[in-house]
């Protein structure tokens, strides 16, 4: 069944398809602990509930908590959805596997606050607004032996989340990786993107970006 995608909630593209066929190979022991954070429609957390996990969602979009469970209804699956700043919701918690498709995009107005649904991708002048956070908090929230699933553009630089993800005490690793053609916000920033440097000016290319996923485990 489609999620249902509310007005100005991030709708299932690339990036929620490339994670969750990571989350599909990734194996899941019988009830256990999912945390989905930037839920959006809930996407991610419903494939992860169909797999026998308890699963909680998590977003700062009153909408987005909305339309997840809302989904989870309609696919008759039960998830814990919470509205909150990343990881705020499930303080002093702890789960064996953590989702993250955060917003990772950069953006020539780095020191706006992002609104409305530019909040779903958005990410700073570097697109590691949303990331360096990430990589500084998920670490924490894993039991022994869990994992971290985190995708994200190569514009946004994976050798710094793979150097903090380390820092952090994890084994992370680029698990997979695919080359997918640009979105709107991305055409338009095309331009400024090359003026920086984050784009080869290669017209074998054309308009692609390439996504990566991290996978992360935290050691016994």
């Amino acid at each position: 069944m489609k999620p249902l995608v509310l007005p100005g909630v991030y709708a299932p593209q690339d990036d929620t398809a490339l994670l969750a066929g990571a989350l599909s190979d990734e194996p899941l022991a019988p009830d256990a602990l999912v945390l989905d954070v930037g839920t959006g429609s809930g996407a991610l957390a419903l494939v992860a509930a169909r797999r026998g996990a308890r699963v909680t969602a998590v977003d700062v979009s009153r909408r987005a908590v909305y339309a997840a469970r809302l989904n989870a209804w309609r696919a008759g699956l039960r998830i814990r959805a919470l509205r909150g700043n990343l990881f705020t919701p499930v303080a002093g918690e702890t789960f064996d596997l953590v989702l993250a498709n955060p917003p990772y995009v950069p953006t020539p107005h780095g020191h706006q606050e992002p609104r409305g649904r530019a909040r779903a991708w958005d990410a700073g002048h570097d697109g590691r607004l949303v990331l360096d956070r990430i990589c500084g908090q998920a670490p924490k929230l894993l039991r022994p032996g869990g994992v971290l699933l985190l995708v994200h553009s190569v514009l946004s630089g994976p050798e710094r989340t793979l150097e903090q993800l380390r820092a952090a005490g994890l084994t992370p690793e680029v698990a997979d990786r695919r080359w997918v053609a640009f979105g709107p916000v991305l055409r338009e920033r095309r331009a400024w993107l090359r003026e920086r440097g984050l784009l080869a000016d290669d017209p074998d290319m054309g308009e692609k970006e390439e996504l990566v996923v991290i996978r992360a485990v935290r050691q016994r």
